[in-house]
């Protein structure tokens, strides 16, 4: 954690302190910890978590401002529909555009067969880990994506928000889960026209 702070403070010198750092770090340990199904890989996911805060925090403090569009995906369990979502939207956006996800009861691990599904379509999707979605990161987004998550998404004033009505795919089987990848992937090419990013080939 220690090593991991120096480098985000490097990271971020010149926009946020080693008191900030130090606080969002743990505050990223705190909310993974209770999930974590492999220690060992903890401090790395918690380091690329509190990363992803302090950049949302940084745009939101428009301490940050490159006029990327940024989108939040949000689901339940940010283990199936958001991750693949998030997955298309990172393939073909690249980095004309900036994408998280989160989940409003965050699981233990992103779906095998989501993984597997993505994996069809040549997106890896393996290291990513469920989240829960902070104030920051979604006060930073321009646009935010819901799937299933009802009254446990967060509403902003000024937000952009759409529900994409998708079933739940936990606990099915990758033909089941592959019509659902194909719409995710139709919504996401959609929603990139929309806000004018092209989509990469």
């Amino acid at each position: 954690m220690a090593s991991a702070a120096d480098r985000l403070t490097r990271e971020f010198d010149g926009t946020f302190g080693r008191e900030t750092i130090d606080r969002f770090l743990h505050s990223s340990y705190t909310e993974l910890a209770a999930r974590a199904k492999v220690p060992n890989f903890l401090p790395v996911l918690t380091e690329r978590f509190a990363r992803e805060r302090l950049g949302a925090l940084a745009r939101v403090d428009k301490l940050h401002i490159d006029g990327k569009p940024t989108v939040l995906f949000l689901c339940v369990h940010n283990a199936g529909r958001s991750q693949m979502a998030l997955g298309f939207f990172q393939h073909y956006a690249g980095d004309l555009a900036i994408g998280w996800s989160g989940g409003s009861e965050p699981g233990d691990e992103v779906s095998p067969v989501a993984v597997a599904a993505m994996a069809e379509k040549g997106i890896d999707i393996s290291t990513e880990f469920p989240k829960p979605w902070t104030d920051e990161v979604v006060r930073a987004a321009d646009a935010v994506i819901t799937m299933g998550c009802g009254d446990a998404c967060p509403v902003f004033p000024g937000k952009r928000y759409e529900e994409w009505t998708l079933a739940d795919p936990a606990g099915w089987t990758i033909d089941g889960v592959r019509p659902i990848r194909d719409d995710i992937e139709e919504r996401v090419l959609h929603l990139l026209d929309e806000l004018g990013v092209p989509a990469r080939a």
